[in-house]
């Protein structure tokens, strides 16, 4: 393909495993793409030891789906203006400092799903972890919809009475 001047690309795999032995980690990825120069490529691993899958995430940035599936706590951060549809997952709890980053990524957000069952580590989640100081209100300005699927309490109290 010596004409191909860009490539655009969202992959996903879905792993059942039994243990973490097998699965490629971030640094196994990247030599993979080292041809695709002008692309930056961004890849995230995470292994789910309750329910034994691994969940690969390689997509090229910036971003260009209007959505962004499976986000958990090796999120790597970044800017996603195009994305509208948000859903996250993970089998280690979500805390403020999390949400925050997610609110700050997605400023677009309209659609926003949450699926965990773990509480907070943190129950004091209106305090900051480093300093003990009231933490400001996290704000989705444009969130239209809110799905807890399988969700723990704590998220739905954080969502009805600390966030906007």
């Amino acid at each position: 393909m010596p004409r191909l001047n860009n490539l655009t690309f969202n992959i996903r795999l879905f792993n059942r495993l039994p243990d973490q032995i097998n699965i490629p980690s971030n640094e196994n990825i990247q030599p993979t793409f080292k041809d695709f120069k002008s692309t930056q490529i961004i890849s995230c691993v995470d292994y789910f030891q309750e329910k034994q899958y691994s969940f690969c995430h390689i997509y090229s940035y910036p971003y260009r789906m209007n959505y962004y599936d499976n986000i958990s706590n090796n999120f790597p951060g970044g800017l996603f203006k195009n994305v509208h549809t948000v859903s996250l997952f993970d089998e280690r709890p979500f805390e403020y400092e999390f949400f925050l980053q997610i609110a700050q990524s997605f400023p677009f957000v309209k659609e926003l799903t949450v699926t965990n069952e773990k509480p907070h580590k943190n129950k004091l989640y209106r305090k900051s972890k480093n300093d003990n100081q009231d933490l400001s209100i996290i704000r989705y300005p444009h969130l239209t919809r809110l799905t807890l699927l399988q969700a723990h309490d704590d998220y739905v109290e954080q969502f009805l009475l600390h966030t906007e």
